[in-house]
């Protein structure tokens, strides 16, 4: 390891508490992901020259065009996530891994799914390197879900489609519910969808900026 990263794991411990003030000031108060996001290492998530940075509240890039998300949206998601303490959740778009180890700890089986290649494989060495186990990845496309493993009591969504995915919906168990942003660039909403039978009663949190859903997975 070098004495840079070795650095930022000495201090990232302080940084970690003043995130988490920081995310207590912006209303985030479920003391549950308020004490694991205290807990994980968000710079191990992030390339080392960009780890100074890990917790800043800022969206950070982690190559192949996607981002790590911002601490307060990752706290924002998990709460709404897990009010209902959820037993299995399906997060699609597994990117770097940060927003699965945030909910790994919440829930009791996660199911996650990255469309490209070398994030899923990265994003799986650092959950085995964690010693996260509860969580299932898989390389695949987001917009089919993966119905096998249905239906969730919660699914989260880290990317933005212009419309929700129909697929997406019917894996939504019975009184579970779905977040995610849903718009084009610059107009998408923060949405909460719950399933009351073949209704889903939608509820729009606030505005967000996410990089576009894409469909199908690639080598």
């Amino acid at each position: 390891m070098s004495r840079h990263h070795l650095g930022i794991g000495m201090t990232s411990q302080r940084t970690r508490e003043r995130m988490v003030q920081r995310l207590t000031e912006q209303g985030i108060n479920d003391a549950r992901v308020l004490e694991v996001m205290r807990q994980v290492p968000r710079h191990i998530f992030v390339d080392e020259a960009l780890a100074s940075r890990a917790y800043e509240d800022t969206a950070l890039p982690i190559g192949n065009g996607q981002t790590i998300s911002q601490p307060y949206t990752v706290a924002r998601m998990t709460s709404v996530v897990v009010e209902h303490s959820p037993a299995r959740v399906l997060e699609v778009g597994t990117g770097c891994g940060y927003q699965a180890a945030v909910l790994a700890p919440l829930v009791k089986e996660l199911y996650t799914i990255e469309r490209i290649s070398a994030l899923y494989q990265k994003a799986r060495k650092r959950l085995n390197d964690l010693q996260i186990y509860n969580v299932k990845l898989r390389h695949g496309d987001g917009y089919q879900g993966w119905a096998m493993k249905g239906p969730f009591d919660a699914i989260i969504v880290t990317a933005a489609p212009s419309e929700v995915p129909v697929a997406l919906l019917e894996q939504v168990a019975e009184g579970g519910r779905m977040i995610l942003p849903v718009g084009k660039a610059g107009q998408q909403q923060l949405t909460v969808l719950t399933r009351h039978g073949s209704e889903y009663k939608r509820e729009i949190l606030e505005n967000a900026s996410f990089v576009p859903m894409l469909a199908g997975a690639t080598v």
